[in-house]
This record gives structure tokens, C-alpha cells and sequence, in this order.
């Protein structure tokens, strides 16, 4: 696992190799990342955007900049988590992502960016 705090959430990213979706014959690697983002503050927030960096050994970055996650902008209460899924394919079968959420503070409107740890993405068939 790996967890970041900014500004009093927390952001905890399990990435894990997609075995059943990958294809490295024809250079098509699927990773899966669980996220959970706690609330760690005393105000409710709402996650507006998202902006992630990712890069693929070989074929350098690309990043991926949209509204919300998942298709929404949750709401998340002081002590409440938020938890999704989503995945990210590479070419090579290495690389890593990090990436930034932009949030809303809902009592003060201020909008401010927390950040997505580091994380690595790694294919099995590349690590034996």
C-alpha cells in the first residue's frame, strides 16, 4: 500500500497486476489500483478534478487531467472514506503513476490539490 497526507486527508493506493485483461504478446499490460481517500479533517470536502502522471518505461509520460473520479464528485464527511477502483493499461509492463485531486473545502469554498502517492506498476511476467 501506498498512503499520502495533504492537508489533513488521506490518500492509500493498492495497485495490483490484471493478469486476466493483460496481453504482453501484444505489449498490452492492465493493471488494477484501489483507492481509498480519507477525511481525516473537520470540514467536508468535495473532490472536484483529477490529474494523474503516468509513465510507461520506454514510452515515457502522458498525463490524464478530468472532472471528478469515476464519473462523480463525492462528497466526503469529516472521518467517512471514499473508496474506487480503476485501471490503467501500459505497453511495457513497468512504470508508476502519481497524481493530484483538486478539492473543495464546503464550509470555506476554497479549493485546494491534495496529492495520490507515488505508486508503481509492475507485471508479473516481467518480475519472474
Amino acid at each position: 500500500m501506498f498512503s499520502k497526507i495533504t492537508s489533513n486527508i488521506k490518500v492509500s493506493v493498492v495497485p495490483e497486476y490484471d493478469i486476466k485483461n493483460s496481453y504482453p504478446s501484444e505489449n498490452r499490460f492492465v493493471f488494477k489500483y484501489n483507492i481509498v481517500i480519507e477525511n481525516k479533517g473537520e470540514a467536508t470536502i468535495k473532490i472536484l478534478k483529477r490529474k494523474w502522471l503516468i509513465f510507461d518505461l520506454g514510452f515515457g509520460f502522458t498525463e490524464v487531467v478530468g472532472d471528478g473520479i469515476i464519473g462523480l464528485t463525492p462528497d466526503i464527511e469529516p472521518d467517512e472514506k471514499f473508496a474506487y477502483f480503476s485501471n490503467v493499461m501500459l505497453r511495457s509492463g513497468v512504470g508508476n503513476m502519481s497524481g493530484k485531486y483538486l478539492v473543495q473545502n464546503l464550509e470555506t469554498n476554497e479549493n485546494f490539490e491534495i496529492d495520490i502517492p507515488k505508486f508503481e506498476l509492475l507485471s508479473e511476467v516481467l518480475s519472474n
